[in-house]
């Protein structure tokens, strides 16, 4: 898989500009994720010098990712110098995605068995209950 990680807040405790400490097992679950055959990308909002702090954070700890900020490495800016403005990625791990940030465990767990957060609580026996359907959702009955 292609998976694309944001580094403050994910990686890193949240202290932009500043580089926060490390998350517990954020950089060793990433590296075995990435010795299993896994690309990684770094997919973060950073810049210039502080998108290379973050960087040279990873590196000093030996994880290395497949593009920073790209789709693949080398790939060419546009007018505006914007790399991608999409990226294609198989699995995004963001603080900010729905439902926060998982322990790095459970994201591995997950990667490495190739499940669904679903196949994952269920596995753990902790299936969160049904919830009452929106009003959307009994709109277009999903």
């Amino acid at each position: 898989m292609i998976i694309a990680v944001d580094f403050d807040g994910t990686i890193v405790e949240h202290r932009y500009p500043h580089i926060g400490k490390e998350l517990p097992f954020a950089i060793a679950s990433l590296k075995q994720i990435q010795s299993e055959g896994h690309a990684l990308i770094l997919w973060t909002a950073r810049e210039g010098r502080l998108l290379q702090e973050a960087i040279d954070f990873c590196e000093k700890r030996g994880l290395e990712f497949f593009a920073v900020n790209s789709n693949y490495p080398g790939e060419e800016v546009d007018e505006a110098g914007i790399r991608a403005r999409k990226l294609h990625a198989d699995l995004f791990i963001d603080d900010r995605a729905v439902g926060g940030l998982p322990d790095w465990g459970a994201i591995y767990e997950v990667v490495h068995n190739r499940w669904t957060w679903r196949q994952y609580y269920e596995y753990l026996g902790t299936l969160p209950k049904e919830e009452k359907k929106g009003f959307w959702a009994r709109i277009f009955g999903r």
